[in-house]
């Protein structure tokens, strides 16, 4: 039976699909020797969260294939707009500044970083979209 797809994934989702981004199509061992580089875990872990995370529709798999090689259903930027959007509804009732300021103050912001911010916010406010 199929597992209900969720709004968005678990921590432990993000990290195989961060992987995945990474690496592209792989296998269950290739992911797990990754993740073993940051953190303890079993591959029969692994393997048991991306079984679950093909039946909530998050990932795709060549069954045919032996190893079976898994890729991520969307791309990682659909995947973050949707977190982020999630994150701005539900903490920030939707206000888009009151998020960008507490981004801002939790974290000392580079120069940098705020020179690519005003930069976004100068493609927005052109009616450009912006291009991250």
């Amino acid at each position: 039976m199929a597992r209900p797809q969720t709004g968005r994934p678990t921590d432990q989702e993000l990290e195989i699909l961060k992987v995945l981004w990474k690496r592209g199509r792989s296998s269950v061992r290739d992911v797990w020797l990754e993740l073993r580089e940051s953190r303890e875990i079993g591959q029969t872990s692994v393997l048991k969260i991306m079984q679950i995370m093909r039946d909530k529709g998050q990932l795709v798999c060549d069954a045919d294939q032996r190893p079976q090689i898994f890729w991520p259903k969307q791309t990682q930027k659909s995947t973050l707009k949707q977190l982020a959007g999630d994150l701005l509804q539900r903490v920030f009732g939707g206000s888009a500044s009151l998020l960008l300021q507490h981004a801002i103050d939790s974290k000392q912001a580079s120069r940098h970083e705020l020179a690519e911010i005003r930069t976004l916010l100068d493609q927005l406010d052109d009616g450009k979209t912006p291009s991250k």
